[in-house]
């Protein structure tokens, strides 16, 4: 067989754009402040967030990946998927465990990348089909808020297994993760499967840990989207007036990322035509990481039309896989 690599481009450079603008407008001018964690990622926040997987506060690559090295090829039967879809994860190990799976399984056809960048797509694809002779490569360009439901790789004669590692499911508030698991339902056909990872509640103080590392890693990962907005939108963001916070909230059992304003002072964002005011401490939240617990999680799935058929823990119990097919 030759590879041949296909991309559905849905969102483009003035798509990004737009949403850009929209999201810093609406999150700048709310009260309290918030901004999305998706524009956390150009290429210097990319780099931060690999060094953050390296850490030693921050576990969950780590746990994840012991349980894929572990149950990759126990994913691989249960799924019997002949296309692998993975949601915005580039091209990781981690990736590669399932695709080896599924090779040594026999079922392998082809690998589905879906990601907002064009570029990282196309870079994750090529890579894969230079490790992986014979497996036709198709993405697609996209947004999780938009596009979920034009998923790549189906095939009449085989199914898909999506793949959303990294416990990035947290980072969606309740109604969000609802919307998300229903969009994801209605792209995939009875007897798909996804494999979803995810951060499990534990001690405080780790967690914190966690997104508040030692070396100041997480800190310059947070200050980095106001560097993209200073670029992007032509603002005067001083990074350096912004102090990286990160709390547990107990009530919605999650991580909030902020970022707090050490004086009174104003910023202007002038492709928006907009001032900001922010006062001495006033915070912006930039990211909430959701942890979870079993019965939730299986509540959330089942309510999109999702049935557990596995579940996995690592060694220690601090993250999660679930194997669940669509009903």
């Amino acid at each position: 067989m030759t590879e041949t690599m296909t991309i559905d481009v849905h969102l483009d450079a003035t798509d990004m754009d737009r949403s850009l603008r929209d999201d810093v407008y609406v999150g700048l001018t709310s009260s309290p402040k918030t901004l999305p964690p998706k524009w956390f990622y150009d290429d210097a926040g990319s780099q931060l967030f690999d060094d953050i997987t390296r850490l030693p506060e921050y576990y969950p690559t780590r746990r994840e990946r012991e349980i894929l090295e572990a149950r990759a090829g126990d994913i691989a039967r249960a799924s019997g998927a002949t296309a692998l879809v993975e949601l915005g994860s580039g091209t990781s190990t981690k990736t590669r465990l399932l695709l080896d799976a599924l090779r040594d399984a026999g079922t392998l056809q082809t690998f589905a990348p879906f990601d907002c960048s064009e570029t990282t797509l196309r870079e994750a694809g090529a890579s894969i089909a230079a490790a992986y002779p014979g497996v036709s490569i198709h993405g697609a360009v996209g947004d999780f808020e938009r596009h979920l439901s034009l998923l790549p790789g189906a095939d009449h004669s085989g199914s898909r297994l999506v793949a959303f590692l990294g416990g990035t499911i947290g980072n969606l508030a309740p109604a969000e993760r609802a919307k998300f698991l229903d969009d994801l339902a209605a792209g995939l056909s009875a007897g798909e499967h996804l494999l979803l990872g995810t951060d499990l509640v534990k001690d405080r103080d780790r967690l914190v840990a966690a997104y508040d590392d030692a070396a100041g890693v997480t800190a310059a990962f947070n200050r980095n989207v106001l560097a993209v907005i200073n670029r992007s939108l032509d603002a005067d963001f001083e990074l350096e007036r912004f102090e990286h916070v990160a709390l547990w909230n107990d009530d919605e059992e999650w991580i909030e990322m902020r970022l707090r304003s050490d004086r009174a002072h104003e910023v202007h964002v002038r492709d928006l035509d907009l001032t900001v005011s922010f006062d001495s401490g006033e915070e912006v939240r930039t990211e909430i990481s959701a942890k979870f617990r079993r019965e939730g999680i299986e509540a959330e799935l089942k309510a999109a039309g999702f049935d557990i058929e596995r579940w996995w823990t690592d060694s220690r119990g601090d993250f999660a896989l679930s194997l669940a097919v669509r009903t």
